[in-house]
């Protein structure tokens, strides 16, 4: 059998492109949130199983998670899959206009339809190589859901699942193509809920014990907290039980979901400790009861460059995609609706260089799509992204190399409408088309050499410098559905 060679493995994928989109477009219908994409997993499994993996269900004690293998030995590589939607994000594909397709309904507004299909798109293709050009190892993608809300990695990294692996690769929606060499923060997700005592709000107030004003005390003094911990934390919440709509009743229950974060999980650590004192002062404040229900945690990213390069080699050696007139006119008029610009997307990139960022902006310049690959900077200083992703647990058990490829117009903020528009679109079926050869170029390339490995891992333990990976989430807090809270 002739063996395949790169190019060749490129026009492969090129050639099972309507896989693909096919996943991608019916995981986008699906818009299943946390823990709740049982459709979307039975789909992937049921592709996979089609190309010759062994799939496993299940994976880490989680119903919608999955691990698909093929090959033997060393080394083993992991790909990641993300497939999970936004709740509130119903939106119609391919509009310019804000449209649900069903009142309250969930949406792709992170574009994971796309990243499921990439990943499964890199897997194939790697498959493929390894029958036909000589690639010894083992690969392994991995199911990995509820990543918005859920951490779901991080849930399968506490059971051990991404233990033994060599090398991971993940990739991601965004407005440019480039290597996703940046850290991110890591957070804690928790439910704090109050309980009080009912009584009519006017004719026996002093009977009654409210747990709304409770978790309006409790949100007014995190909000003074905020003035006293580091620069880089954010905190985040939303009130998910106010205690009912009847006014003339003292409420009884309300409940309020805090996100925290911060560079570190240490740091994040003490932030919730000091939030917890917040809200145990308001339960003494308004003599209500307090429950704290621990719900995800995930650890910040570790970057590898080692693998970044290999990533960036493979990006900049590949065709840009070309888009048809319809899509440059439908790129443009989503970009004017929305409130970004391209100059503050590339800056997220290019911010320490700005010779480099006014040569790229000038690029882009009138352009609605990405059309070019971001300079990538080996000796340059790890980076912060301002959210978070629960591939950071895998990165600190693996070496792990991100990319990002174009599948929006420049400017689109990530969980918006139109983002979700344009998940369903050609548009974002080009950016994944290129991030799967992205992936499978460079999980190639790692396959063929084992010094790649060994400095991908020299450099991860380089970085964490004697510390090892250990799951900030307690014992006994198992995955909850978003609609279970």
């Amino acid at each position: 059998m002739a063996r395949l060679n790169k190019r060749e493995m490129f026009r492969y994928l090129d050639e099972n492109k309507d896989v693909m989109i096919d996943v991608s477009d019916k995981i986008w219908d699906y818009a299943e949130t946390a823990f709740e994409e049982f459709r979307s997993a039975d789909l992937l499994k049921g592709v996979m199983l089609d190309y010759g993996f062994n799939v496993e269900s299940g994976t880490g004690g989680i119903d919608t998670a999955f691990c698909a293998e093929f090959g033997s030995g060393a080394p083993v590589i992991g790909i990641l899959a993300e497939y999970d939607a936004l709740s509130g994000m119903s939106q119609a594909a391919g509009s310019t206009e804000r449209r649900e397709t069903a009142a309250g309904g969930n949406g792709h507004g992170c574009g994971h339809n796309l990243f499921a299909g990439a990943s499964v798109g890199a897997a194939i293709a790697v498959k493929k190589r390894m029958e036909n050009g000589g690639l010894q190892g083992t690969l392994k993608l991995f199911g990995c859901p509820g990543e918005e809300g859920g951490s779901g990695k991080a849930f399968m990294a506490r059971a051990g699942v991404f233990d033994g692996l060599d090398a991971a690769f993940a990739w991601h929606p965004m407005s440019v193509n480039a290597v996703l060499d940046m850290s991110m923060l890591a957070n804690y997700q928790i439910l704090y809920k109050f309980k009080g005592v009912a009584s009519h709000a006017a004719a026996a107030p002093d009977k009654g014990r409210s747990a709304l004003d409770a978790s309006e005390l409790m949100n007014v003094g995190v909000n003074f907290l905020r003035e006293h911990v580091i620069q880089e934390a954010r905190i985040h919440y939303a009130i998910t039980n106010s205690g009912g709509f009847s006014p003339n009743v003292v409420q009884p229950y309300a409940e309020v979901l805090y996100l925290i974060r911060a560079p570190r999980t240490s740091q994040v650590e003490e932030i919730y400790q000091r939030v917890n004192k917040v809200a145990r002062g308001a339960a003494m404040m308004t003599e209500t009861e307090l429950e704290i229900q621990f719900v995800k945690a995930c650890a910040n990213v570790v970057p590898n460059k080692t693998l970044s390069k290999v990533l960036y080699d493979n990006l900049k050696e590949l065709d840009m995609p070309v888009y048809t007139q319809e899509e440059l006119a439908f790129a443009e008029e989503m970009a004017k609706t929305s409130p970004g610009s391209s100059s503050s997307d590339i800056g997220r990139y290019l911010n320490a260089h700005p010779d480099d960022m006014k040569r790229c902006v000038n690029a882009l310049k009138d352009k609605p799509m990405c059309d070019i690959a971001l300079p990538f900077y080996f000796e340059d200083p790890d980076r912060m992204l301002s959210g978070s992703s629960d591939v950071g647990d895998v990165s600190w058990i693996a070496p792990t190399g991100q990319v990002v490829t174009a599948c929006y117009a420049l400017g689109t903020p990530e969980h918006s409408w139109q983002l979700v528009s344009q998940a369903g679109s050609s548009i974002g079926h080009k950016g994944m088309i290129l991030a799967a050869k992205v992936m499978a170029g460079g999980i190639a390339d790692v396959m063929e050499s084992q010094e790649i490995i060994k400095r991908a891992k020299a450099e991860l333990t380089e970085r964490l410098d004697g510390e090892t990976y250990r799951s900030a989430i307690p014992p006994g807090v198992t995955p909850v559905a978003i609609s279970k809270l």
